[in-house]
């Protein structure tokens, strides 16, 4: 199982610039989630972010709404 799991990161790589490539999304109707949040910028333009942010910004002020998981409004 331990060996399995050691590819699961470089798979998921291979797979992810693959989808890109298409120009598909790594994220489902659930969202990014947590675990692949550190690699949305290598798959997002700094612009959709920025977007991501002034949405969060204007649904959630005071960011108590999931705070910090995807997008920080600082």
């Amino acid at each position: 199982a331990a060996d399995f799991l050691g590819y699961q990161e470089p798979m998921q790589q291979r797979i992810f610039d693959v989808v890109a490539a298409f120009d598909g999304t790594i994220s489902a109707e659930h969202g990014i989630g947590q675990k692949k949040r550190d690699i949305l910028p290598a798959y997002k333009a700094a612009a959709n972010l920025a977007l991501m942010r002034t949405i969060k910004q204007a649904i959630d002020p005071s960011n108590t709404m999931n705070p910090n998981k995807v997008v920080c409004v600082d």
